[in-house]
């Protein structure tokens, strides 16, 4: 018999790139995808598994309590990734970050504690930016798990709450649980307001690509592929309390991202608008993920440019309707025809 796995926020982006591979890959388990279906949740993602009988989606939130109680006595163990996630969006109003990922967080490891048949297992999907920002003019550094965590925003401060809570559960209640801390994903089913998809799509349509202010900030890109990857290993390997680095090997400015997406689209710099810096605006983010190397065996493989970045392109460019419907806000009626009146 294989597991029953529940998994927060499987109707996001990677997310629904997790429920297919862990359908496509581990025949004999099962997936509960719980999602409260926010801006950026879309079930269209996965229509293409929707009929799997080892697929069932609930419409919930993780503050429910009770919700993910219920849910979680009838599995074997929990992915959480349900989670707010835009950096400008915390900026603008920090209250959602709190409560979904802070609040969120606690009420899944509380279910986790209390599950009918004993604790379960908990993966806890956060963020590199916990760690705060690294130095341009010190290429060598790099974010390691015994860093402190000095997160910049408002939404990395809720991702390091809910890391902390997770410490706080393991060495409370000895609750088995994992931390692993990603760097920027790419790839299908990204939510159009994310700096690849975004330019990709702003280009369609004949827009500009809007670059904060000197572009010089880097990011480790890391392709989703190679994220879930990490993840379920984490969730089938990870040692109890640990926390995982996972990164794609793949430093990049954002003046070399935006050069290198506009040469994919036949574009030049007159495509750029530079735009005013937000506001703590981290300078760069590098992953040391020797730990999950070493220990787990699992590096990435799918992270390498221009390869990645070309597939991710070349998806934006095969699926129009889907991110049109996505901008639009079309999606939604998605729900509303397939699950809203079962």
């Amino acid at each position: 018999m294989g597991k029953t796995i529940l998994v927060t926020g499987g109707a996001g982006f990677i997310g629904a790139n997790f429920v297919k591979m862990i359908l496509r890959d581990r025949p004999d388990d099962r997936v509960v995808n719980l999602d409260v279906l926010t801006y950026s949740g879309n079930l269209e993602n996965l229509a293409d598994v929707e009929s799997d009988p080892r697929y069932s989606f609930v419409h919930g939130d993780v503050t429910d309590a009770k919700l993910v109680l219920d849910l979680a006595s009838d599995c074997d163990a929990i992915v959480h990734m349900a989670a707010e996630s835009h950096v400008d969006r915390s900026i603008l109003d920090p209250r959602p970050f709190v409560v979904a990922n802070t609040l969120g967080t606690q009420s899944v490891l509380e279910a986790a504690r209390r599950r009918e048949g004993g604790p379960c297992r908990v993966v806890y999907v956060s963020t590199d930016e916990v760690y705060g920002a690294l130095k341009l003019d010190e290429p060598d550094s790099l974010f390691t798990e015994d860093l402190p965590l000095a997160p910049n925003s408002p939404y990395a401060s809720s991702k390091a709450a809910g890391d902390l809570m997770c410490r706080a559960y393991h060495e409370t209640f000895g609750l088995d649980v994992c931390i692993t801390r990603c760097s920027n994903n790419h790839g299908p089913y990204q939510f159009p307001e994310k700096v690849i998809p975004l330019f990709v799509t702003n280009l369609l349509e004949g827009k500009k690509v809007p670059l904060y202010g000197d572009g010089k900030y880097v990011r480790d890109w890391l392709h989703v592929d190679d994220h879930c990857e990490a993840v379920l290993t984490v969730l089938e390997n990870g040692r109890p309390g640990e926390v995982y680095n996972i990164g794609g090997n793949n430093e990049r400015s954002n003046l070399e991202l935006t050069h290198s997406i506009l040469g994919l689209m036949g574009k030049d710099e007159s495509s750029i608008e530079h735009v005013t810096d937000r506001p703590g605006h981290d300078r760069r983010y590098a992953i040391d993920a020797t730990k999950i190397k070493t220990e787990l065996g699992w590096a990435p493989t799918r992270s390498a440019w221009p390869d990645a970045l070309e597939r991710t392109v070349r998806w934006y460019l095969d699926n129009e309707d889907w991110w049109k419907r996505v901008r639009s806000g079309a999606y939604r009626e998605y729900y509303e025809k397939q699950y809203a009146n079962r």
